[in-house]
């Protein structure tokens, strides 16, 4: 029979098809840094507390770290018959320091091992996120202030609608991953919990020490509640909230440098090194980057609506269901970090085409509420005031001209109250 760790109760051998389909190895190896430093914290928390000696819990700790290099190596083998990656070092730990490593796992289970293991892997995942919003968003900024004097056609409905500087479209977004970033931040408070000492779910009639493994592992905090530990995933649905809603303004930053990149806009031209080409039209220039990123936000939105799907229906406490919360989490901050990574560079390489968003906004109406504000400087109630300048647009297309092109005699026949000075304060509208 093949022994598993766990197996003293059991008769036969697990079926070779359960073995692969219950086994996690392929993904929760990840969490091999996070395992090995949790298993010494406890080990160092038993020696404290009399539980083991102090030597024991040396030959543990020496093992493990004797692992951690094996693994990062690349000299570990796994296999499925192991299920994962916390089964793979204890087994690993036995063949090192023989039953000493049976100790390891006195007063914890691998529920909240697990637990801990992901507490400790979304906490530094954030740190890493974290900062590739800070770099965003000092790209943004440092775009912001090269373009203060920029004048682009501001949108609404996809039609141009006001004139608006450069500088505060790229200001926009660094606005959106500040809050963004508030979102990720309060998600590493939240994840900041100890789990450990939880055990299966009742904790353990053994003197542990849960402040000591908490302070070992640099948790602010410590759960009140054992069976809130083992079965809070809260925390990862944060992370993944958070995530969705930066994939959001990832999206539709790509989105508009997709259209102002086209021909039909011609703002801007993006970088060959973060375009590609057409397998048969020679003369094409393609946004993949960017539009992988557009592509990428509804994976990340899917990893979310996995996990709380996966959680909606489970009854307290820990459920192996929850093995399925790794693999969304997984994708989704190598997805989130890689598209982080990638936008600062083509931001800063992308050619902005000044004369082509003048162009566009001297070629529209887009002045129009500059008139209708001019009125009601003047006194006259904008609704009506409204209605004034849209017979004047009216009347430019009809006649083949732009508000800007009539004299104070055309804008009289609207308002007797425009005069000269309409056309000195709409000098900030001819840029320059």
């Amino acid at each position: 029979m093949n022994k598993k760790l766990w197996g003293g109760r059991f008769e036969k051998d697990t079926d070779a098809l359960v073995e692969e389909f219950t086994a996690s190895i392929d993904f929760d190896k990840n969490l091999y840094k996070e395992d090995i430093m949790g298993s010494m914290a406890h080990a160092r928390m038993l020696a404290k507390t009399g539980i083991i000696s102090k030597e024991e819990a040396a030959q543990i700790i020496k093992g493990l770290l004797e692992i951690k290099a094996e693994i990062e190596n690349g000299m570990f083998e796994y296999t499925v018959e192991l299920e994962d990656i916390h089964m793979h070092i204890e087994k690993r730990l036995f063949e090192k320091i023989g039953t000493v490593a049976g100790k390891l796992h006195t007063a914890r289970s691998r529920n909240d091992q697990v637990a801990l293991d992901m507490h400790l892997y979304v906490k530094e995942k954030i740190d890493d996120v974290v900062k590739g919003i800070d770099i965003l968003m000092g790209t943004l900024w440092e775009l912001s202030l090269q373009h203060q004097n920029t004048v682009v056609p501001g949108y609404t409905h996809l039609q141009r609608a006001q004139p608006i500087f450069l500088s505060d479209y790229f200001k926009a977004y660094y606005h959106m991953l500040r809050r963004d970033k508030g979102r990720f931040l309060k998600a590493k408070e939240n994840a900041d919990l100890m789990p450990l000492g939880a055990c299966a779910l009742a904790g353990t009639t053994l003197p542990i020490d849960r402040v000591f493994v908490k302070e070992q592992l640099g948790f602010s905090k410590i759960y009140e509640n054992t069976i809130d530990a083992v079965s809070d995933r809260d925390f990862i649905m944060e992370f993944l909230s958070a995530s969705s809603i930066i994939m959001v303004h990832l999206s539709r930053l790509a989105e508009d440098l997709i259209l102002w990149s086209t021909s039909e806009f011609n703002f801007i031209e993006l970088d060959d090194a973060y375009s590609t080409g057409s397998s048969i039209m020679p003369q094409k220039k393609n946004p993949d980057v960017l539009e992988l990123i557009r592509g990428k936000t509804g994976r990340v939105f899917g990893n979310l609506i996995s996990v709380l799907t996966m959680m909606k229906g489970l009854p307290l406490s820990y459920n192996r269901d929850m093995q399925e919360d790794k693999e969304p989490l997984f994708d989704t901050v190598d997805t989130v970090l890689s598209c982080l990574s990638v936008l600062p560079g083509l931001l800063k390489t992308m050619k902005i085409k000044k004369e082509n968003m003048k162009k566009a906004v001297e070629d529209s109406f887009i002045d129009a509420t500059y008139y209708a504000e001019y009125l009601v400087k003047k006194g006259v109630p904008f609704r009506h005031a409204h209605e004034v300048v849209g017979k004047m647009v009216s009347y430019c297309i009809k006649k083949n001209k732009k508000l800007r092109d009539l004299n104070v005699l055309e804008l009289k026949n609207f308002s007797s109250l425009f005069e000269e000075d309409v056309k000195d304060e709409n000098k900030g509208f001819s840029i320059k």
